[in-house]
């Protein structure tokens, strides 16, 4: 199963409840965090919820 990076690089301050807790969900808790998320349909869809919070980097496997 291939993996995405992602990082938060913009504070959630500001943005909507539903955001706050995509960002929750995807593991990310400050600025600067950087998790490892398995690259599933749904994750994308998290992903692309908080697209100007994060970013992302493909794993090369």
């Amino acid at each position: 199963m291939s993996t995405v990076k992602a990082t938060q690089f913009k504070s959630s301050i500001g943005s909507n409840q539903a955001q706050r807790d995509t960002l929750r969900s995807l593991g990310l808790r400050r600025i600067g965090h950087t998790v490892e998320v398995t690259d599933t349909p749904q994750s994308r869809g998290m992903l692309h919820a908080v697209r100007h919070l994060v970013r992302v980097e493909e794993e090369q496997a």
